[in-house]
């Protein structure tokens, strides 16, 4: 039976953050991306991300994807999966909840986002990418495609979700899921020592460096997340 990939997206991402990897696995399996736009807490994101599963088949093989925030999401889920799920992959994210200093940042975030969200969005673009892609006119007009219609409100609520997500660690270090864990060397946002201890919660986790990688992974490396997922296809 066709495998299903769920991709999440993650925080001020349309679905097209998934763009350069979806056509990469459109011959192995179909895909289905996750809405993270309307929701105001990861809880509520899990259980839409679920409702999207819902007509799959109890024996065709589920795998999900997360990417940053859609990290979290993705733990979230296979926290207390409703159903089977073959693969679990972990892009750029994240085991830990947020910190006291985490708390502040996001606070002045979301004063940043009401006071000129294309701004935020702006000096966001070299900051989440590796240095060698920062003359990339392209790349970044990509980026600002995927990130500007998000728009403030919405990225308000997916801030203060993040800033309230729940600690799953406990449950990480009992999963029972293949994972496969991913993370740009360049990373700023989410930073590699993160991934690094997200795998070794994970029993089995296999770890994989993106060199030529800062956070936004799905759009400065594919290749090699396509790569990662169809391991598990």
């Amino acid at each position: 039976m066709r495998p299903v990939v769920l991709l999440i997206p993650g925080m001020l991402n349309t679905a097209a953050i998934w763009d350069r990897v979806a056509p990469l696995l459109q011959d192995a399996a179909e895909l289905r991306i996750a809405d993270v736009l309307t929701q105001s807490s990861i809880a509520e994101m899990t259980r839409d991300a679920w409702a999207l599963l819902a007509d799959v088949p109890p024996t065709a093989p589920v795998l999900i994807c997360g990417f940053s925030m859609g990290g979290y999401v993705a733990i979230d889920m296979v926290a207390r999966p409703p159903r089977s799920v073959a693969g679990l992959v972990l892009l750029d994210t994240s085991p830990r909840p947020e910190s006291p200093d985490g708390e502040i940042v996001r606070a002045k975030t979301i004063t940043a986002f009401e006071r000129n969200f294309a701004k935020v969005v702006e000096n966001m673009l070299a900051f989440t990418t590796h240095p060698d892609h920062h003359q990339d006119t392209a790349l970044f007009d990509t980026l600002r495609a995927i990130m500007l219609p998000v728009g403030a409100q919405a990225a308000v609520r997916q801030t203060r979700a993040v800033a309230a997500r729940a600690d799953h660690r406990a449950q990480l270090a009992a999963l029972a899921i293949p994972t496969r864990v991913l993370c740009g060397r360049e990373d700023k946002v989410t930073p590699p020592e993160l991934s690094q201890e997200l795998a070794d919660l994970i029993p089995g986790a296999q770890l994989e460096w993106l060199a030529q990688s800062g956070h936004m992974a799905p759009v400065e490396q594919p290749r090699e997340v396509a790569n990662a997922i169809r391991k598990f296809l």
